[in-house]
């Protein structure tokens, strides 16, 4: 059986989904699987989304890219100035997930942050957290635009490569996997009451898991822009 490249979309603390999505999938030591950033803030057990990842790398390749929420809590140990903006953003379900303060953060959580990537990239299509410059290399974009830029600014157009990006950050809240053709975005909203979304890009096929850990039973849904 050939090996699979899946990536899964924004958890933002929902644990159930991921671990519906990681037993469904059923990772083979061949595999791996490209998380796409956005792992903390917001849903309500960081924590628990964390020790899920760091236990996925026993049973496949894990490929974690950083996402802007990672970048602000990372930012917040550095520069407490900046506290107050990451909180605001969700900050204050992470710290309850860990029972109390930033300062309450597991150092293995850290460090599996801050070895986070900026992007992977296979022979058909390449990852990024939220967006790309179609003529700058993939080891040349800014970090602003991997992580912060929003498809709702507009959708960029094919990346020089000629591969397909697959990119998260800008939350689908239909719940429809946006389709453009040449960039998909699998960030289904779950927290917000959509869904967690895996998806194969070499064959098409997805799972999807909702904020309480139910697997969607019937097609998914997909957006495909004019």
């Amino acid at each position: 059986m050939s090996s699979r490249v899946i990536a899964i979309g924004d958890v933002h603390g929902c644990s159930a989904p991921l671990a519906a999505l990681i037993e469904a999938i059923d990772p083979r030591p061949d595999d791996t699987i490209v998380m796409l950033g956005d792992y903390v803030d917001r849903g309500p057990d960081t924590k628990g989304v964390i020790e899920l990842l760091i236990a996925l790398k026993g049973h496949c390749k894990l490929v974690a890219l950083l996402g802007n929420h990672e970048e602000m809590l990372l930012r917040s140990l550095d520069d407490p100035a900046t506290r107050a903006d990451w909180l605001m953003f969700g900050g204050h379900e992470t710290c309850e997930s860990y029972g109390g303060g930033l300062r309450d953060i597991l150092e293995e959580h850290i460090d599996f942050m801050e070895s986070c990537m900026n992007f992977y990239e296979i022979d058909t299509h390449f990852f990024v957290h939220a967006c790309y410059y179609p003529e700058a290399p993939l080891d040349e974009q800014p970090e602003t635009v991997v992580r912060w830029r929003s498809l709702r600014d507009g959708l960029p157009g094919p990346h020089r490569s000629g591969k397909v990006a697959v990119v998260g950050h800008t939350s689908q809240k239909t719940g429809a996997v946006l389709d453009a053709g040449h960039i998909v975005c699998i960030d289904t909203y779950c927290f917000g009451g959509g869904w967690l979304t895996a998806y194969e890009p070499k064959t098409g096929q997805v799972w999807q898991a909702d904020e309480f850990g139910n697997l969607r039973e019937g097609p998914p849904d997909f957006h495909r822009p004019d």
